[in-house]
């Protein structure tokens, strides 16, 4: 299965990503089937935050490849794929984590 996530560049303290098509079973930084787009996290002007060749993003998804949750929600940001149903699907996940969080039994305080 092909995913779509970022690789992480730049030095210490100064993240730069790569949003890449890799297989599933490849590390992080692994071999790329064909890089996508960049994300520079540390970029003030969010105009030149963040790139993505949407017509390459569109054809990988096309043919089923997965994009990681953070991909995902710049796709849904840039609409390269339906907000309506990423917000959807993001509210869900949310909601199941409050729900474990709150089924889970509080820990006594150590002294």
């Amino acid at each position: 299965m092909v995913r779509i996530r970022m690789q992480r560049f730049g030095r210490h303290r100064r993240p730069f990503y790569r949003i890449s098509a890799i297989d599933s079973r490849t590390r992080r930084d692994g071999r790329v089937i064909e890089q996508l787009g960049w994300y520079n996290p540390t970029e003030t002007d969010a105009s030149k935050q963040i790139e993505l060749n949407g017509e390459r993003v569109k054809y990988w998804l096309s043919v089923g490849a997965q994009p990681s949750d953070t991909v995902k929600a710049f796709f849904a940001k840039h609409n390269l794929i339906d907000q309506a149903a990423w917000k959807a699907e993001h509210q869900a996940k949310v909601a199941r984590v409050e729900a474990a969080r709150a089924a889970k039994p509080a820990a006594p305080e150590k002294k």
